[in-house]
């Protein structure tokens, strides 16, 4: 959750630092900092806030170094602060340190340091426990990557650390244990850092660091070690991604871009998977005709959009390779004793590939024996180094922390997911197969169309914008949606988002209806579009205002609503890919409206690594 950049190079380390530090401030923004040693003194310079107040504060001050580690933080221990920003030094400041995660058992440590050894802590964090130990190892061994090694044997919980040293200012050790963590290769430099965007602009070659790896860097090598201080010989990681793709391009904001992308997402999520035949390749997949055969249940894992994401896989799954699915938030998978065995087909869903609740429910399920598939869209990334398989999105960076093109990516893979299947099993025919993915090829085309004009969803959002409480409604395909909206709102606008199956308003919420309720409501299933009218004439009745959502055509619908959004014609089945995205769109434009964050909402993070 946290950002961690490290250089050590001919160059000048801030102005690397800084420039990484912006590209993860995705990662968590609610203060920053930089740790150099400079003329054989470590400086620390931190700034609660943004990367842009660290910055005033660094001033034109060079802050000349060839060694540094920055940070962006989100909180965890301790409130955003000055003196709980990262780094954090030891108690005679000669050593600093960056993480990311939660120490554990950072309370009898730190009680340990104060009753044995005298330490006066400053800050409130767990992160200062880390310094403070080390600081005091390293008294005694002299050597910063052994001092590094015997603090971590220590420590329990997840962490990716980054740490420097007055007295050795040619090396950086950083560890890793449930937290991304990257090294790249670069000539008379290299670097450390939690996310690739964060390089982008200075390698294309990196090392993806293993779960207890230890790393140590100089200005001319890397040296990655396991738990063991055995030396590991790693392949190189040859980064595909343009430098340009983590820009906003004109855009005033990555989420507004983002949106614009997903036609080209999802081309690509589809047509790299299709061979002249038209029949999905699955390469690299080894899930064959008698695995799918022998399944006998599916769990989707996942959190937050990807969880929305598995909702939708899970009706389509069903459908087209009945096949039973259960879908789990993943923070809850582990704490409630699921039946799984080696019959069972895991599909965890992570667009970073990163979240630790996703990752542990994936582990768990490994171990009862469980195959696993993973959907992510970040290559090299844990959940997908950890997978039997793995079914790329192809959606490119995705900056903004609230997702979407990521979400719609991901919908594309459970559709192809469900159609390989459905075909290898005979629950469907060819002809039918034939026919879906024809209407899926479709999908960027009326996509695009629909995005050459969205006036008038930015019209009803300045409109609306200054609601407190908004329902989302839905029926069957179309409340999964709901879910992804009404999120989507909550994130980056603050308003108290509220979704919900149309069926259910009668028991229970429908008592929150009043003159002026705001209801977001889809009918875009046609088998059920009578009965969502029958809804929104329930709720009409009780006055609330309804903007609704349905495919062009379907004009009855709009006699019962006050405005009226309408997606291009589609079969029911992939109308989310075409109906989230004025969701979308509206949230984007009530939180411009309401002068929020957007790219970066408040106490969020992009990738969630701790539980």
């Amino acid at each position: 959750m946290c950002g961690i950049v490290g250089y050590i190079g001919s160059g000048n380390a801030k102005d690397v630092i800084i420039d990484g530090l912006k590209k993860l401030e995705y990662r968590g923004y609610d203060s920053a900092g930089i740790a150099v040693v400079r003329d054989g003194k470590l400086e620390i310079k931190k700034h609660v806030g943004g990367i842009a107040n660290l910055e005033n504060l660094i001033g034109d001050d060079p802050m000349t170094s060839n060694v540094g580690i920055g940070h962006t933080r989100w909180a965890t221990h301790g409130a955003p602060s000055d003196i709980n920003a990262h780094p954090h030094g030891n108690q005679d400041n000669t050593i600093a340190i960056v993480h990311n995660g939660i120490i554990e058992n950072y309370q009898e440590l730190k009680q340990e340091l104060i009753e044995k050894y005298g330490v006066e802590f400053k800050s409130e964090t767990d992160t200062e426990v880390i310094a403070q130990l080390i600081g005091v190892i390293y008294r005694e061994k002299k050597d910063l990557l052994d001092s590094v090694y015997s603090a971590v044997s220590k420590m329990r919980g997840a962490y990716a650390i980054a740490a420097v040293a007055q007295d050795e200012p040619d090396k950086i050790v950083a560890v890793r244990k449930d937290a991304p963590l990257i090294a790249g290769l670069g000539k008379d430099s290299n670097f450390i850092a939690s996310d690739i965007p964060a390089l982008l602009k200075y390698v294309k070659e990196i090392y993806l660091i293993e779960n207890n790896e230890t790393v140590l860097l100089t200005k001319d090598q890397v040296k990655i070690f396991d738990e063991n201080r055995n030396e590991v010989k790693r392949e190189v990681f040859h980064v595909t991604w343009d430098a340009d793709a983590a820009e906003k391009e004109g855009y005033d904001h990555f989420m507004l871009k983002e949106i614009f992308e997903q036609p080209k997402g999802l081309s690509e999520t589809l047509n790299r998977r299709l061979n002249d035949e038209g029949k999905i390749k699955l390469e690299g997949i080894t899930l064959t005709k008698e695995h799918i055969e022998n399944i006998s249940k599916i769990y989707i894992v996942a959190c937050g959009t990807a969880y929305h994401a598995g909702l939708v896989g899970k009706y389509i799954i069903e459908k087209l390779a009945s096949i039973p699915v259960e879908v789990d938030v993943a923070s809850e998978f582990r704490y409630r004793s699921p039946l799984v065995d080696k019959n069972t087909l895991f599909i965890a869903i992570s667009q970073s590939g990163e979240t630790l609740d996703t990752l542990a429910a994936l582990r768990e399920a490994k171990d009862k024996g469980a195959r696993v598939l993973s959907v992510v869209n970040v290559v090299g990334s844990s959940v997908a180094r950890e997978s039997d398989d793995v079914f790329y999105t192809w959606a490119g960076p995705e900056i903004a922390v609230a997702s979407t093109k990521a979400y719609t990516t991901q919908l594309m893979c459970m559709y192809m997911i469900a159609l390989y299947m459905g075909l290898e099993k005979g629950s469907i025919t060819r002809e039918y197969y034939d026919k879906f993915i024809m209407d899926l090829k479709a999908v960027p085309d009326k996509l695009e169309n629909f995005l050459k004009n969205v006036s008038q969803i930015e019209r009803d959002a300045k409109m609306l914008y200054n609601k407190e409480q908004v329902f989302f409604i839905g029926r069957g395909l179309d409340s999964a949606v709901s879910y992804e909206g009404s999120l989507k709102l909550k994130e980056i606008s603050y308003i108290n988002s509220f979704a919900i199956a149309a069926g259910e308003l009668k028991h229970g919420t429908i008592a929150l209806m009043e003159p002026g309720t705001l209801v977001i409501a889809l009918a875009c299933q046609d088998f059920l579009y009578e009965k969502m009218v029958s809804n929104i004439q329930e709720i009409k009745a009780r006055g609330a205002y309804v903007v609704s959502v349905a495919k062009e055509g379907n004009d009855a619908i709009a006699k019962q609503s006050d405005q009226m959004i309408y997606i291009p014609e589609c079969r029911d089945e992939i109308a989310p890919l075409l109906s989230v995205v004025p969701l979308q769109l509206f949230a984007y434009y009530v939180a411009k409206e309401r002068g929020c964050n957007i790219d970066k909402p408040k106490n969020l993070a992009k990738s969630v690594t701790v539980e």
